[in-house]
Formats: structure tokens, C-alpha cells, sequence
């Protein structure tokens, strides 16, 4: 393998030049936000859509955890709190590892097996050995790390393998309902429904995805005086040119659509965005590093938080496709301006619960539960794609500043935003009740 070599080179520097570190290094909470980092902007690449990325990053941090709990006695193995969750073995033969290394290249193992493009977690897996005799690490510690870190990404993925993700492809290719009032794809690229039978996935905490199913939405109607048209009349009226600029950019701020596409002419331009998802796991890497949260508690956090949002999109989206509701994109070019257009893309699955909502609000009851109520922190996590930073007294404020954002961007009624706090919270308070 590359990284020997490189560690016999530097072994031979450091006899002549002393440049070896003397002191033993300690990976830290920020070694596990740069993997999760990394599995973002593969996602990025890989146009992941949002309840697969929460799968990827649930089981990725899962796989790290599992080798803390194994070596840090004040955390336990996820055996008996996660639905179906098994016995995960410890290696014998890895003596001379260190754990937290393990645990890192654990999560990188995990990542390389699910995601698409699994070969640029593994070039970034390659850089990262490379760099570890430069930081202290020695080739028997790092080679029987990386043998500890296999053993136990194996065991996960065999776990991910059980949760029936890979049967949605044999599913028969979903259909619109086409019938008044239901979701129908929108411009501009009118895009097939994603993920439609997500709900048929394993969940972590959940004892089924109906679990938390919520009131219905608002019967659908085109009569003025009903409440349905008044919702339609509050998006067409407060999401229009008379938004502030401050709600614009907090609705630019919140809009994570990885599937946003541009118009131009004769060309559609594909615009690079991160998924809600992966921007509670950054914020989560915030937190971690302002609060200097030690190595194994961050892997807790990161792990719980995943979670949440694994469950909190299975939660949703069985909601979105048990409803199937208009979005109002759609109900106002039919009702009422043809010409209409949200300020944000309306993403491509059913109205009724608002996604970033329930994934946002899980996130923070979660993080709230870790870092308390009155966590102030600055979220600059876009700020490489050109949105300047938002600071937030707590994490519930920034979660209810992504539900409403959804409102000003045009994509979302206020029931879907509103009902989705509710099941996001819920989803949140169970896992951390379970784990």
C-alpha cells in the first residue's frame, strides 16, 4: 500500500532531521466534522437526494461510534436501543491501535461502500494515512487501526444491508395521482418524484414510519372562502416581490435544494447545493468545535443527530406520499397567476410535511439536549458557496428560522411548516430518549 512507503521515508527524514513530533498525537472532534465534510461535498457531487444522504451519514457515524463505545467505557453499544441493531464484534488481534483513529477510518470504510462515489472517500482516506506519521502516528498503530476500522465497517454495512433500501429499485416506478388537489412534477425541469417508497425502509428509533403521522393537511379546495384557497392566497401575498431582503436571505440561507437547476434558454444549469441534511451535520461540527467537545462525545452527537435525521426523513416522507398534496407552486399557476414563480425551486416530492422542518427541528431538540437551550453560535457553513454566515442564539431559533424560510421561499403552505415542527420535535425527544 502507498501510505508504507511514505512511512518509511518519513522514518528515514526523521532519523537525519529530527522532524518527527515527540509527543503522541490525539485526533479530534474535528478529524470526524472533516469526514462528514468530505461526505457532503461527495454528495454535492453525487447529486444525493436528501432521506439517502441522512442514510448515509446514520450509518457512516454509526460505524465510528461503535469502536468509541467499544473503548471508552462511559458509552455504550447501540445493541438493544436501535431497531434490529446487532451485536457488533471487537477484532482480537488489534492491540496497538488507537481507537480514535479507528473510529475515523471506520467512518471512512463506511462511506466508501455507500456512496456512489465511494472513490473519492477513498482518495481522501489515502491522504489522510499519508498525513498520520507527519502528525506522530506509527505504522504498526495506523495499519492495525485500519484493520480494526474494516472489521467494524463490515459489521454496519451488513446492518445497513438489512434496512431494505436496496429493494426500492425493484418497486414499480411511481406515479403521480394526477388527480385534482395531488402533487404533480414542476418546472423547470419537472423532475420524477424522489424517493416515493422511502418509507419502506428500516427506521433506527421508530417503531414504524407512521409512527408520528400527523393531522391531515387542509382539505384541498378552490373555493375562496375556504381555508386551503386562504393558504394558497398567504404564499402568493407574503412569498412574492414583497418579501424584505432580510427574508430573502434567510430564505436563500435555509434552501439546500440539491436538485436546483437553472434556465438558460437552451441550457439548464445544475447549481451546487448542499442537502439539509448535511447542513445540521455541519452546524453539529460547529457546536463540537466551539464547545471543544472531546473526541468520543462528538461522535455521540454526530451520531445521535444522524439518526435524526434518518428517521425524521422517514417520518416525513411517508407522510408526503400518504397525503400526496399540490405544492403551491402548482396551486397558484392553476388558481390563480399562471405566471407566478416561487423565489426558491420547489423540490421534487409532495407539499404536506415541510422536510426541512422535521429534519431542522429533530436536529435541534437533539442538539439542545447536548449543548443546552442558549447555545449561540455562528453557522457559516455555506459560506464556500458565496451566503455569508447567520448567527442564532439556540438551535431552536435556527430551526424555526429554516421552517419559515420555506414559507417566504414559496415552497412550502404553513400547515406542512407548522406540523412538521411538531413531528420533527417528537422524532428528536424519541432518540434521545432511546440512545
Amino acid at each position: 500500500m502507498r501510505y508504507r512507503v511514505v512511512f518509511s521515508l518519513a522514518a528515514f527524514s526523521t532519523v537525519l532531521f529530527g522532524c518527527k513530533p515527540a509527543k503522541s498525537p490525539v485526533l479530534t472532534n474535528q478529524d470526524i466534522s472533516k469526514t462528514v465534510n468530505k461526505m457532503s461535498a461527495i454528495m454535492i457531487h453525487d447529486v444525493t437526494n436528501p432521506p439517502l444522504a441522512a442514510r448515509f451519514y446514520a450509518y457512516t457515524c454509526l460505524a465510528g461510534y461503535e469502536v468509541v463505545a467499544e473503548n471508552d467505557t462511559a458509552f455504550k453499544s447501540m445493541k438493544g436501543k436501535l431497531n434490529g441493531y446487532p451485536d457488533i464484534k471487537k477484532p482480537a488481534d488489534v492491540a496497538d491501535c488507537d481507537y480514535r483513529l479507528s473510529a475515523v477510518l471506520a467512518m471512512m470504510k463506511t462511506a466508501e461502500k455507500l456512496q456512489p462515489s465511494g472513490s473519492l472517500m477513498k482518495e481522501y482516506e489515502q491522504k489522510f494515512l499519508d498525513s498520520c506519521d507527519r502528525i506522530g502516528f506509527n505504522s504498526k498503530t495506523i495499519e492495525s487501526s485500519a484493520k480494526y476500522a474494516d472489521a467494524i465497517s463490515k459489521q454496519i454495512l451488513a446492518y445497513a444491508k438489512g434496512d431494505h433500501y436496496n429493494r426500492i429499485s425493484n418497486y414499480n416506478r411511481y406515479t403521480p395521482p394526477g388527480k385534482q388537489g395531488t402533487w404533480e412534477p414542476t418546472p423547470p425541469v419537472y423532475m420524477a418524484a424522489i424517493e416515493p417508497y422511502f418509507n419502506t425502509v428500516r427506521p433506527f428509533t421508530l417503531d414504524s414510519a407512521s409512527q408520528f403521522l400527523p393531522v391531515p393537511p387542509l382539505p384541498f379546495s378552490t373555493d375562496k372562502n375556504s381555508g386551503f384557497y386562504r393558504q394558497i392566497m398567504i404564499v402568493y401575498k407574503e412569498a412574492g416581490a414583497q418579501l424584505t431582503p432580510e427574508q430573502r436571505a434567510v430564505a436563500g440561507f435555509w434552501d439546500c435544494n440539491p436538485f436546483a437547476v437553472e434556465d438558460r434558454g437552451h441550457l439548464m444549469i445544475g447549481i451546487k447545493k448542499i442537502s439539509p441534511g448535511a447542513h445540521w451535520m455541519a452546524i453539529t461540527g460547529i457546536a463540537c468545535k466551539q464547545k471543544n467537545t472531546s473526541f468520543s462525545k462528538a461522535m455521540q452527537i454526530n451520531t445521535a443527530v444522524a439518526i435524526g435525521l434518518m428517521d425524521g426523513f422517514i417520518c416525513c416522507w411517508d407522510a408526503k406520499y400518504h397525503f400526496n398534496l399540490i405544492r403551491p407552486e402548482t396551486a397558484i399557476r392553476k388558481y390563480v397567476d399562471p405566471n407566478w414563480k416561487p423565489l426558491l425551486q420547489t423540490p421534487p416530492f409532495p407539499e404536506y410535511l415541510s422536510g426541512h422542518s422535521v429534519v431542522s427541528c429533530a436536529s435541534a431538540t437533539i442538539l439542545t439536549h447536548f449543548f443546552g437551550p442558549d447555545f449561540h453560535y455562528t453557522d457559516d457553513v455555506e459560506k464556500n458557496y458565496g451566503i455569508p454566515p447567520r448567527t442564532f442564539t439556540s438551535f431552536q431559533q435556527a430551526a424555526n428560522e429554516a421552517a419559515i424560510s420555506r414559507l417566504w421561499g414559496g415552497i412550502h403552505f404553513k400547515d406542512a411548516i407548522e406540523q412538521g415542527k411538531l413531528q420533527g420535535e417528537k422524532v428528536g425527544k424519541l432518540v434521545v430518549s432511546k440512545i
